[in-house]
């Protein structure tokens, strides 16, 4: 092989391992600079790393059903990493993402008795004794047992245990709009009685889209709780 064709060679192989990424910037990617990707960090999501434990979860309820599954989920990762790993409760972090129709579990007693016929009814969702829509948060109570998906383990349960939720601040909004239709009432006022209504080791997130990428980015992994 002759010198021209040697270099003529070098830079064929040259650009076939530029396309196979020896170097080449793939379009709409940011290059790497220095190291692997690394998001930004926003101080919103600060409370996110004041959490102790030593894993991280983040558990994302999206419908009705959801909501009680998750935090079935909580409860279970609490019981068997005491009983698998010896792990205590402060050595776990764990987060519901409480979002688009499962965000109203979220609210207290005292949101559902005002507003649960509103909100049972548009997420069709009804209180499995009376067959009606819920006039209290019915994930709060310990009386339904196998009627719903949490298995009679209440929210305040896990809360206690040092659960945390996140509630989508979107739907919030939303719900409010929807409330302030029904009562001709003021949709501002009544996204301040919602959010004063949020259960204890409530954080509100922008939207729980959000929530669910700024807690994965800081570590915490996912759980679908449907």
């Amino acid at each position: 092989m002759d010198n021209s064709t040697r270099r003529g060679f070098l830079s064929r192989a040259g650009a076939a391992l530029a396309v196979l990424g020896g170097g080449a910037t793939v379009a709409g990617a940011q290059p790497a600079r220095g190291g692997a990707f690394m998001a930004a960090r926003h101080p919103e999501d600060d409370w996110l790393d004041s959490l102790p434990g030593k894993h991280r979860v983040i558990i994302d309820a999206v419908t009705p059903n959801g909501a009680g599954e998750a935090i079935l989920f909580a409860n279970n990762l609490y019981v068997t990493n005491k009983s698998g790993y010896g792990l205590n409760e402060n050595e776990l972090a764990i987060v519901i993402c409480m979002r688009h129709f499962a965000t109203p579990f979220a609210f207290s007693d005292a949101f559902w008795s005002k507003y649960g016929a509103m909100t049972g009814t548009m997420l069709k969702f009804n209180d499995p004794k009376t067959k009606q829509p819920p006039a209290k948060n019915v994930y709060n109570s310990a009386d339904y047992g196998m009627d719903l998906p949490n298995l009679g383990t209440p929210l305040a349960d896990v809360l206690k245990r040092g659960t945390h939720v996140a509630i989508c601040d979107y739907a919030t909004h939303f719900f409010a709009n929807q409330a302030a239709t029904a009562t001709k009432g003021e949709a501002d006022a009544l996204y301040k009685e919602f959010k004063a209504a949020a259960v204890p080791n409530s954080h509100f997130v922008a939207a729980g889209v959000v929530g669910i990428n700024r807690a994965q980015e800081r570590g915490y992994t996912l759980i679908y709780a449907g």
